[in-house]
């Protein structure tokens, strides 16, 4: 059964380049989103794969993995804008304003982001970490930073785009990253994982380490 690439963004870019020579050395960033904090998963694999090229080709990366991280949900207004954050996740907001690209890794749950990460972006993401605050068009301390969501899902990639308007996804980009200045911000999505041929799946992991290599 063939597996198809259908990103929200174009990756015609990525496409042309192959071959080309790296670009200068980033400061990449990497959030493993998958929840399980034990079983390791096709999220855990692609960033290993990404976090490989990159390393490879000069880049410098940091990771944390959410799913191994303990934080209380945000439960009210006053929490989100003055509440304290826990002292490990003020190591990951200075890891994020160190890096200058972010790549998330994460599996579709009920047409977004699981809900462990979500609550883990609202945690960092707060207006006292990000300028956010001032206004959606005035600047943030974020703005420079780009980013990839590498995102897998059982349905097909065309259906969640097309059919499903891929609303997860565009939230995560417009709502979340967008607001606090990150951009642009690009997905890479594979679909169809539960049907993948061992030959499409090292496919998989030679596209994400050839992204981790361009710093993208």
């Amino acid at each position: 059964m063939m597996i198809c690439l259908v990103p929200y963004r174009s990756e015609k870019t990525d496409r042309s380049s192959w071959g080309m020579h790296h670009p200068l050395p980033k400061r990449i960033f990497l959030i493993q989103g998958h929840p399980d904090p034990v079983q390791s998963h096709l999220s855990h694999a692609l960033a290993a794969c990404y976090e490989e090229g990159a390393q490879n080709a000069g880049h410098t990366v940091r990771h944390c993995d959410v799913g191994k991280l303990d934080f209380p949900m945000l439960r009210s207004q006053q929490e989100f804008e003055s509440g304290e954050l826990p002292e490990h996740l003020q190591k990951v907001q200075a890891d994020i304003f160190w890096s200058e690209h972010l790549v998330l890794f994460f599996p579709l749950w009920a047409g977004g982001m699981p809900a462990l990460l979500h609550g883990f972006l609202e945690q960092i993401f707060r207006p006292s970490f990000t300028g956010a605050s001032a206004g959606i068009f005035t600047k943030k301390r974020l703005n420079g930073h780009t980013a990839r969501l590498v995102v897998s899902m059982g349905m097909p990639t065309s259906i969640y785009r097309w059919y499903f308007c891929a609303h997860g996804i565009k939230s995560l980009q417009r709502s979340l990253l967008g607001i606090v200045g990150i951009g642009p911000v690009k997905s890479t999505l594979i679909g169809r994982t539960a049907n993948m041929k061992r030959k499409e799946v090292d496919l998989w992991f030679s596209k994400v380490k050839h992204l981790g290599a361009r710093g993208e």
